[in-house]
């Protein structure tokens, strides 16, 4: 099978995106990639999904921080966007997902937006609610450790 001429073959655009969740929630690429394709067909629809085509094709997490790198087509830049900014969980773990910017090249991608590891969270004992209680800082916000889960804080909270 011959390769398309090169004036055929799709254009394609590449998104930074930041992850943020809870410290201990545990995202891998398949379920963001699944968030991604119902959350593009629910905002854009059937027809306009497709022609989108996002597709996850980098993915970092850990310690509640992380990256991906979705690949989506030229010119569907703005509503791959909107479908991003749509997602709120992916796999009933509550994600916070930001658009960092756009390159046309993965290379060009990472170098610029993505710029290696992630500082690590420092973890703590805090008092928080008159108790010791462990917690996760990372850039001046605090996620607290209590008996339901974690308690978003910052260092003026506890």
């Amino acid at each position: 099978m011959k390769h398309l001429p090169k004036h055929l073959q799709p254009r394609w655009r590449y998104l930074a995106v930041a992850i943020e969740t809870w410290p201990d929630a545990d995202l891998d690429r398949r379920g963001l990639q699944r968030a991604v394709w119902y959350a593009t067909r629910n905002l854009l629809g059937d027809t306009d999904s497709a022609a989108a085509d996002m597709t996850v094709l980098r993915f970092n997490h850990d310690d509640g921080l992380g990256h991906a790198i979705v690949r989506v087509r030229r010119g569907h830049t703005g509503p791959a966007r909107a479908a991003l900014a749509c997602l709120d969980s992916v796999d009933d773990t509550p994600v916070g997902i930001r658009v960092i910017g756009t390159s046309g090249t993965v290379c060009a991608c990472e170098e610029k937006y993505i710029r290696g590891p992630a500082k690590g969270p420092e973890r703590r004992q805090v008092v928080f609610e008159n108790r010791d209680r462990d917690a996760v800082a990372r850039d001046g916000r605090v996620d607290v450790r209590t008996d339901d889960g974690f308690v978003g804080a910052t260092d003026l909270d506890i």
